[in-house]
This record gives C-alpha cells, structure tokens and sequence, in this order.
C-alpha cells in the first residue's frame, strides 16, 4: 500500500480543528482535513448552536406565558415541538453547511471522510488510503457518558443528542444529573410544558459552584415548576408498561418517578477510543484524555490534540483557543499558553449564570487575604424594568493586589456581563478600573461599579 504525503493531517472538524486547517493552508501546507460525521463537531450539530436555539424558543414561551405581567395577552400558548424541532433544524444545517464549504474551499487542503486510526507514528489509516504527516492535529471531541444504572440496559433512554431528536413534548421527563447540561435541558422542557424531574446523586446542584449559587440555580428552576430528587443514592431503572419507572432513594418505602422518557447527563468521555493512539506513543490519563502539555503538544512528536479530547476544557471557547495556541507557536513565534487563560464559563438557564476565575470556596481554601461583594439582582433597575429581578452577582477581589479573583453572576444578562470583569481580568488590572468608571443607565453593567464599591473584607 502507497503511503501518502502531506505537510499536516487534521483529525476533526470541531471548533479547534477547521481553523487550524485553514491556517495551514494559508501557510501553504498541503493538508488533510478527516472527518468521520457532520462537519462543525459537538457545538454546532449537537452542543452549542442547537442547544441555545431551543432555549430561545423556550423563552420565547415563557415571556408570551407572562403577558399579563407587561400589559397583554397572548392567549393560550402551547409548544409545538414538530416546528420547534424544524427551526432548530433549519439553523444547525445552516451553521454545519457553512463549516463544510468552508473545509472543500481551501486551497492545498483536501478533505476525506471516513474513520481515522493511527497504524504508527505520524501514520494514519483513513479505510484503504494511508497518510503520513509531521504535523498532526487531533480534534475528536468528546460524547456523553453513560452510567452504570441498574436496570439501565432494559429501558430506554436519551441523551443530549438524541433528545433533541423529540418531535414531541414529553409527559414526564427525568433528567438524571443535576449539573450543566441537564439543567438546561431541565428548564427547556418543562418551559415547553413537560413535567421535569432531575434526579442528582449529590446532596446539591452543580458541585463546582458556590452553595448560594447553587441554591440561587435552583430557586430559579423551581419557579418554573421543575422538580428536584437530591442525595439520590440508589438509582435504578425499570419498565412499567409504557412508563419507566426512576427509583432514587433508599429504603422500601422510597417514593417512585414514574417517566415518559429519562434523560442521561452525567459527564462526557472523549473520543479517544479506537483511534490507535498507542500505536502512535501518544499517551492518554486514566479517563481516556490525551495527555498534552501547556502548548496542546501530545507525548508523540508532531503531534497535537485540541478541543474536549485533550482534557483541559469542555466548552467550545477554549476548543478555539487551543487552535490559538497551536498556530501562534507554530507559525508566529509566540509562545502562547493553555495556562494563560482564566476560566469561564456559563449556565444557560434563564436568566443564565456567568461564572469567571475562582469560587468564593475555593478563595477561602487558599487562605488568602480577599475581599467580597454581592448584590441581588432585584436592586439593578433595567432588571426591575424588566421583570428579570432573580439571582444575584458576587464578585471576590485580592485584598492585597486588588485584582480580580473570580465573579459570579447569576441573573439577567449574567452571561454577557461578567466579560467587563473577565476583561479587566484578563488586563491584569485593579478592580478600581471599573469601580472608578461611569457606565450607562440603565443597564445591568452599571451596577458593576456600585458592587465593587461595596467590597468587604472575606472572614
């Protein structure tokens, strides 16, 4: 069998893996673009663009629902899931028809569809054509797990993929995994007008987060009418005619859900499997992860793992910085780093948190010297205007330094807000920055300023 030359091979087409071949081609390396499914990964055909478009038809419903509250009415409302599913639909092919016309119109770039597996260093094996590269770039991305539920493989069950298959709003939807996820998905459906029941095996919401956070989370939730099974410790499934039958606690005398459907959120695993990777000497932790180092490089030269396979982020904006990484060492001399940026993040419920550097736990473990403020939301006018008066903001800052430490904003336009202090963040700047600024009224921002002027000491 020939072997193939190329001057780099790129293994999937999420967020990471496109630019990157696209940057080689600018280069002038004559590049192998692999993908085995849709162009544009997890984000754009089943994470992030499908996801938040569902969302906003969710809210579309709950504001019509709350006319009454601004002045009208919009008579009864009822989701339609087969039109919903549609327009998700629409927006999806529109997102990944983008990604694929993009990948067959670069120029030195050839694109090949089919499965991917190392058969020696720098070698892949894509069906009967083997290639061969000193630059390889992994971006295989990740799927969701599926846990070891007793009774699990006799009833079915939903995913975040297959969930948004539904053409139908479900009767009664169990959503076990109180974390990211299922939260959204949570709110999503029962705004669509399903009984929501999330079952977590924790005595709390999002373990990661602060306990006045979580409890904000789930205030919010519970407003909608979803319902929540905590410290859930003896999960088990089973059929009862139609119905799945969702046991969570302990004891015989354990209250039973009984659900249409029940959906699986407990964590990802990446697609490291199958890949051949030890054929490679690329090697992975015990989760499956391709261990890489603070440039995205693998343990086998020339090669590169990016996005959710290399373990150092799951959200589709740090899939794009290590591509900004890898092609700023590669080609710009500039030697930019995994550790050089801060975390965040969001939950997107709504109104949605914004979460930016470290948690209030997390400050107090570090014994160091801080200062905190909070704020609840019903003090923001623009929120009180607009009838968006749940959650609240917090903010902890260096006693010493007076820069940022971390924020939390959960509430109306949370999501959005906590970049003026990511940013200030990523400045290195002091927090009297935005505390001395003059920002517009009325707006969420402007009470950024007000917040930080009201710092206390953390004791």
């Amino acid at each position: 069998m020939t072997t193939e030359k190329f001057d780099a091979i790129v293994i999937g087409s999420g967020q990471a893996g496109p630019p990157i071949a696209a940057r080689c081609s600018k280069e002038g390396l004559r590049t192998a673009v692999i993908e085995r499914g849709p162009f544009g990964g997890t984000c754009v055909n089943v994470g992030c663009t499908p996801t938040k478009t569902l969302v906003a038809s969710a809210r579309a419903l709950h504001l019509a629902r709350r006319g009454a509250e601004f002045g009208f009415s919009a008579g009864e409302v009822r989701a339609d899931m087969a039109r919903i599913k549609a327009r998700k639909d629409g927006i999806v092919a529109q997102s990944r028809d983008g990604v694929t016309k993009w990948m067959h119109g670069l120029d030195k770039a050839e694109v090949i569809v089919g499965e991917a597996v190392f058969s020696g260093p720098q070698t892949i094996q894509v069906g009967k054509r083997r290639l061969t590269a000193p630059r390889i770039f992994l971006n295989v991305g990740a799927r969701a797990t599926h846990p070891d539920i007793e009774g699990m493989d006799a009833v079915p069950t939903l995913d975040n993929r297959t969930i948004m298959e539904l053409d139908e709003v479900p009767e009664h939807l169990v959503i076990i995994g109180g974390s990211y996820i299922g939260l959204e998905f949570a709110q999503m459906m029962r705004r669509f007008g399903a009984q929501v029941t999330v079952v977590e095996q924790a005595d709390k919401l999002l373990h990661r987060e602060d306990g006045d956070v979580s409890d904000g989370i789930r205030d919010i939730l519970e407003g909608d009418g979803v319902a929540f099974e905590l410290g859930a410790k003896c999960m088990k499934l089973s059929r009862d005619g139609k119905h799945i039958v969702v046991g969570a606690q302990c004891g015989p005398d354990a209250r039973l859900l009984r659900a249409s459907h029940v959906l699986l959120a407990v964590g990802r695993r990446p697609n490291t499997d199958g890949l051949g990777l030890d054929k490679a000497g690329i090697k992975t932790d015990e989760r499956g992860y391709i261990v890489v180092d603070d440039q995205c490089r693998s343990s086998a030269d020339g090669v590169w793992a990016v996005g959710d396979c290399n373990g150092r982020g799951a959200f589709t904006h740090t899939s794009y910085n290590d591509h900004e990484i890898v092609v700023a060492n590669l080609f710009d001399n500039d030697a930019r780093k995994i550790s050089d940026r801060i975390p965040c993040y969001a939950l997107f419920i709504d109104p949605a948190l914004g979460r930016v550097g470290m948690t209030e736990t997390e400050v107090r473990k570090s014994g160091r010297k801080a200062l905190i403020g909070t704020m609840a939301m019903k003090r923001v006018g623009r929120a009180r205007e607009s009838g968006e008066t749940q959650g609240f903001m917090k903010v902890l800052v260096d006693a010493t330094n007076q820069q940022i430490l971390g924020a939390s904003i959960l509430g109306m336009n949370g999501d959005e807000v906590v970049h003026s202090l990511l940013d200030l963040m990523a400045a290195g700047q002091p927090y009297t920055v935005v505390a001395r600024g003059v920002h517009i009224h009325p707006t969420v921002s402007e009470l950024l300023p007000t917040l930080l002027q009201g710092l206390r000491p953390l004791e």
